[in-house]
Order: structure tokens, then C-alpha cells, then sequence
């Protein structure tokens, strides 16, 4: 410590006489002391060293030429800078001014509030200066909008004129991120000619630029714009080489690959190695939103083979599908990865929409994959932790929107259709016909991602079902039963719709909000199904006192007054809730039992007229022949006094 001590003292000392050598480099080496008159000769020499820099830098020459010693300010220092990167500006960019006067213009031409003939004015000039240098200038970000911008609002001889000029590049501008707007912009507001002109210039280069990330947002805009037979033309490239090199080829009526195979009996195996050759890019670099390449996936699909389409379905598992299901195609290639995948496969598939499955089920061809994965994966604790629970949180929302309800339904009411289009119900029914043979492969993986799962349950009529042994042994009895080694579907359905919680929540929700969904076109539907049980009355046992309050609160509505001064049609006036109530008498005795001595008893004959007769008939229709006889003691004089008129087809038998 003491040497380390010593040590800084000497440096210190050092340090100390540093500047009284520089400045008696000079003076005499006597030990005289100096004289008193030296110190300021000593700080005169010390001021030019301070302000040297800055002395440079405010360097001006005057108008004689002489230089001045005077400092910038920094508004005069921030101008000569602006001065400098203009003039480099200049020297790098051949048009800069010619961009910097269009930009002006722009400003003009872009304003809403401006006048129309104004406006072509000034687009007619921005043309003018533009004309024989719009290839030039069409890269650049700033002459780019402005080309849009004329485009937009410029009569269709000037927009021909751009097009012409633009026409031998569309290929290099395709790829530019600036030029690209301007692209599409002219796709938008070309005519029939020249979206032709367009797409046969493609002809030879869709598979290229759908490997490029800005290129394939060319190809999936004019995809979109085209015909069935462009649609065709781009397409029939992605297929095979030959149908790449004779166009006569590509133009048929043929829309399914297999169909096109066929008829001009190609090879498969070419067909399928082109094929691969041009998705496996698209698929490594997640090039994965655009609905041409679903297409193209569907097709492979449909003519691969077990190694193939395995590969495939391996490769979309997980977060590249979740940007795939918002399109027709893309939904199905989602529920075929559902249905073929393994039980790692399928994990992965849901574990990728965590965080968006509410968003998922709001698209209309999300909600079918959402709807396949609650009726397909086995896995019910994964489910419900990631997909349930989040549909949980959005319930109210998702009853009343038309797309949000039907993953709710699925579990309501399985593939009924009238919740389901038929080609809808087609979609969920898809499934590749070369990994069908896999089912029994499935056994294995399917039943070990099971974990602490009970080997034997209870469906709900009491029956015993036994699940496929992790050994893969299962009896013919089983096999029969659970369609191929898959867990029952009644248990599956139980356990995501009454185990998870998700029923409960449900009713809760009807019960607090049960006039808004009978008002509602969308929301009838799923308080009809919760009010009669579910297919199969599968809340009845569980959750039948929260069904009675359920009818309780609509019966409730019912029995409020007439004559009660308000905006809004009574219940049993309303269109869509008096046909959800006249449904609910017909199919279940319960509510049917409820409404009449809580809502309708003695008050007939107030509601004989208009859509609540409606419902005062359904008792009379009533399949239940204590609901019928419950009623028929008041309604039969209203119907001998002509006062309520059944309909002719429906009309009860004499006594």
C-alpha cells in the first residue's frame, strides 16, 4: 500500500510540472524568480489555443474575399448544412429536382378539399414534367406516391400514357418496395386490356416472384383481379413445366389438377417434383398469407402421396397455419393438418394460436378450424387451456357475432347444418385420401399425448367406453366404437363443453343478457340451443337448475305487459324472438311447462295477432300431448270465435 502511495505521488508530481516546461520552453534555466511583467506575456500566448477550433469554423469570406474570424450561429450553421447535403443530393440523384417540384405539387393535388378541376390541372401538369422519365423516377418513395396519387384521380388517357411507359418494367418493379404501390395502384385502375397485358407478362416468372417477399404480393393482387381463366393461367404455371411452356395448354376448362392430369395425361411424378420444387422455398423463407399459394397447396395435397403429405402437414404445423386460415383454401389445408396430423403436430397447431384464437374465430373461415379442432383433437386438457379459456373471456361477444358463435355451436349441436353451409360442411369433412390408410398409426400417438387420462369412462346414457391401450392393443368392440382408435366423441364434447366450465359461463351469460340474444339474428340460435340442452340434453344433467332460471328469465319477458310504454317490440312481437320462443314450446316441455303458468295463462286472447300467435299455436303443435292438453281448454274457444286461426297443414284433429 505505502509503494502504491509513493507511486501516485510521483505521477501527481509529474503531472504538476507538465505545463510549466511547455511554457518556459523559452526562458532562461536559472532559478531567478520571474519577473512580475512575464505573467501576462504568458496568458496572451495561452488565448489562441482556446478558441482555435471554433475560429476555424467561423470562418466567412466577406464580399473583398478576405477571410472573417466571425462564428456561426447555429440557424446559419444548420442552413450551410442543408446546403451541403442539397448539393450532394444532386450530384447523386439525376432527377432530385425534378422529385422536389412534383413533391410541391403533390402536396396540392392531395388535399381533400381541393377542388376537382383544380386538381386535374395540377395532375396534368405533374405528367407533363413526369413524361419519358416515369420508369426513371418510379422507384423513388417520394416521385412513387406521387404517381399513385395521379393515377388515382388522372382521366384514362393519362393513365395510359403511365401505363404504356411502365409497361416493358413491370417485372423490375414488381420487386421494389416503392414501385411496387405504384403496381398495384395501376392494377386497380387498369382496364380489362391491360390487367391481360398485365398477367400474360407474368407468364414465365409467378413462380419467382412468389419467392420474393415483395414480388408475391404482385402476384396474390393480380390473382385476385383476374378472371377464372387468368386465375387459371397463373396456376396451371405453378403445376407443371409443360403447362409453363405452351400457353394452349393452360387454357382449359379444368379446374382440378387431378382433372388436368387426366386429360393431357401427364406424369404425376413430374408433376409432383415441379411442384415441390416450387412450394418448399415458398414454405422455408414463411411466404404463407397469400391465397394463390393455399391453392397450390391444395392441389399437392390431393395428388401427393403418404411421405409427401406428411412432410407437408410436418412442415405447416404450428404458427406458419395461423396465417394461413383466413382464406377458403387456407382453412381447409388447417383442418386437414387437424384431422392427418400426429398428436405433436396437432400440439403445436394449438399452441401457434394461443393469444389469437378470439380474433381466429371472428374471421368466418377461422371459426370452421376452431370448430374442427373442439370436435377432432383428443387432447381436451390442451384444448381447454388454450383455445377454451380464451373463448371464455370474449363469450358475450362471440354469441352475438354471426362467425364467433359457431366454434360454441359445434359443441352445442355437432355439424348441424343449420349452423353450417354446405360448403362449409364439405370443408370439414375433407380429408386426404393417401394418408386415410393411417388411421391405425394414429392409435399409438393419439392415446400415449393422453396423460393421466382414465383408461374407461362414462358416456352419458351410462355406457362404458374403453379407450385404445398405450400398447396399441385394442378389441373390435372399441375400434368400432371410437371410429379408429380416437377418443368417443360424446366424451370429448363433455369434457369441453361441461368439464371445462365453458356450459356454465354459457348460461350465465344467457340468463343476464337473454332479451338482447332473443332479439338478435345471431344470438337466437345460441340461446335456443342452450334453453332445449344441447344435442343429446347434455347440460340437463349437470346444469339443469341453471337451466330452469334460464327459462325462468325468458318467461319473464314474456309476462311482462303489453301495453308498457316502450321503443321496442314486446318479446312475443319481436320477429326473431317470437319464432325463437315458438321453437323452444315445440321442443322442449319444460320451457313450454314454465312460459304458460308464469306468462300466458288467462292472457291468450292479447296475443292472438301478429308473430305472437305464433307462438300460442306451438302449444297446440306441440308434439307433447300434456303441453297440448294444457292449453287447449283456453285455446280452443279462441279458435271456435275465429279470433285465433291455426295454420291449415297444422291443425289438430277433431275431438
Amino acid at each position: 500500500m505505502a509503494a502504491k502511495k509513493q507511486e501516485s505521488n510521483n505521477k501527481s508530481k509529474k503531472r504538476k510540472q507538465n505545463p510549466d516546461a511547455k511554457t518556459n520552453t523559452y526562458s532562461s534555466f536559472s532559478k531567478r524568480p520571474k519577473p512580475v511583467s512575464s505573467k501576462p506575456e504568458n496568458k496572451q500566448e495561452k488565448k489562441p489555443f482556446k478558441p482555435f477550433k471554433k475560429q476555424n469554423l467561423g470562418k466567412l469570406k466577406s464580399q473583398s474575399g478576405e477571410e472573417k474570424n466571425t462564428p456561426l450561429s447555429k440557424r446559419e450553421r444548420r442552413l450551410h448544412a442543408k446546403e451541403l447535403t442539397e448539393a450532394r443530393k444532386k450530384r447523386r440523384k439525376q432527377h432530385y429536382t425534378l422529385e422536389q417540384e412534383l413533391a410541391r405539387l403533390w402536396e396540392k393535388m392531395r388535399q381533400r378539399n381541393i377542388v376537382k378541376e383544380e386538381r386535374s390541372k395540377i395532375i396534368a401538369e405533374a405528367i407533363l414534367k413526369m413524361k419519358g422519365k416515369i420508369p426513371e423516377i418510379a422507384s423513388s418513395h417520394v416521385s412513387s406516391r406521387v404517381l399513385q396519387t395521379c393515377v388515382k384521380y388522372c382521366t384514362q388517357a393519362e393513365r395510359d400514357i403511365v401505363f404504356d411507359e411502365l409497361k416493358p418494367h413491370f417485372l423490375t418493379f414488381a420487386t421494389n418496395k416503392y414501385a411496387i404501390h405504384l403496381v398495384m395502384k395501376m392494377l386497380d385502375n387498369a382496364s380489362k386490356k391491360q390487367l391481360a397485358e398485365f398477367i400474360s407478362s407474368l407468364r414465365g416468372h409467378a413462380a419467382s416472384l412468389l419467392r420474393h417477399t415483395v414480388g408475391s404480393v404482385v402476384i396474390e393482387h393480380a390473382y385476385q383481379l383476374g378472371n377464372a381463366t387468368q386465375k387459371q393461367e397463373l396456376l396451371m404455371e405453378l403445376y407443371s413445366t409443360e403447362l409453363q411452356l405452351f400457353k394452349d395448354l393452360s387454357s382449359m376448362k379444368e379446374s382440378r389438377l387431378s382433372d388436368v392430369i387426366s386429360k393431357l395425361n401427364l406424369q404425376k411424378g413430374s408433376v409432383l417434383r415441379h411442384m415441390a420444387s416450387v412450394i418448399q422455398p415458398i414454405l422455408e423463407k414463411g411466404i404463407v398469407d397469400h391465397s394463390i399459394i393455399h391453392r397450390v397447396l391444395i392441389e399437392y395435397l390431393s395428388i401427393a402421396g403418404k411421405t409427401s403429405a406428411a412432410e407437408i402437414i410436418q412442415q405447416l404445423s404450428g404458427p406458419l397455419l395461423v396465417r394461413m386460415i383466413h382464406t377458403r383454401d387456407g382453412s381447409r389445408i388447417g383442418i386437414l393438418c387437424v384431422k392427418h396430423g400426429s398428436a405433436k403436430e396437432r400440439k403445436k397447431i394449438v399452441k401457434g394460436l394461443k393469444g389469437t384464437v378470439g380474433k381466429t374465430a371472428h374471421f368466418q373461415y377461422g371459426s370452421l378450424v376452431l370448430a374442427c379442432i373442439v370436435s377432432t383433437i383428443d387432447d381436451t386438457k390442451l384444448v381447454t387451456k388454450a383455445v377454451i379459456r380464451e373463448l371464455q373471456s370474449i363469450l358475450k361477444e362471440l354469441v352475438l357475432d354471426k362467425n364467433g358463435r359457431r366454434p360454441l355451436l359445434q359443441l352445442l349441436n355437432p355439424n348441424c347444418t343449420r349452423y353450417f353451409s354446405p360448403d362449409e360442411m364439405a370443408s370439414l369433412s375433407l380429408s386426404i385420401s393417401s394418408l386415410n390408410a393411417m388411421g391405425e398409426l394414429e392409435v399409438n400417438s393419439e392415446t400415449k399425448s393422453l396423460k393421466d387420462e382414465e383408461s374407461s369412462d362414462k358416456d352419458n346414457n351410462g355406457r362404458e367406453v374403453t379407450m385404445a391401450k398405450p400398447d396399441g392393443s385394442t378389441s373390435p368392440e372399441t375400434l368400432q366404437l371410437i371410429e379408429g382408435g380416437k377418443k368417443d366423441p360424446s366424451i370429448r364434447r363433455q369434457e369441453l363443453l361441461v368439464g371445462s366450465g365453458l356450459a356454465e359461463s354459457l348460461i350465465d351469460i344467457c340468463i343476464e343478457n337473454a332479451e338482447e340474444l332473443l332479439r338478435s339474428n345471431f344470438g337466437k340460435e345460441v340461446i335456443y340451443e342452450v334453453a332445449t340442452g344441447g344435442s343429446g340434453g347434455i347440460l340437463q344433467e349437470t346444469l339443469g337448475d341453471k337451466m330452469n332460471t334460464l327459462h325462468e328469465a325468458i318467461a319473464s319477458l314474456a309476462a311482462e305487459s303489453k301495453f308498457e310504454e316502450s321503443d321496442k317490440d314486446h318479446v312475443l312481437e319481436n320477429f326473431h324472438s317470437s319464432r325463437t320462443i315458438r321453437k323452444l314450446v315445440m321442443e322442449s316441455s319444460m320451457f313450454a311447462t314454465t312460459l304458460w303458468k308464469k306468462a300466458l295463462k288467462g292472457k291468450c286472447e292479447q296475443w292472438t295477432q301478429g308473430h305472437s300467435s305464433k307462438v300460442i299455436c306451438a302449444f297446440l303443435e306441440s308434439s307433447d300431448a300434456k303441453i297440448s292438453k294444457l292449453a287447449k281448454e283456453e285455446l280452443q274457444p279462441l279458435i271456435d270465435r275465429g279470433i285465433l286461426k291455426l295454420p291449415e297443414k297444422k291443425q289438430p284433429a277433431n275431438k
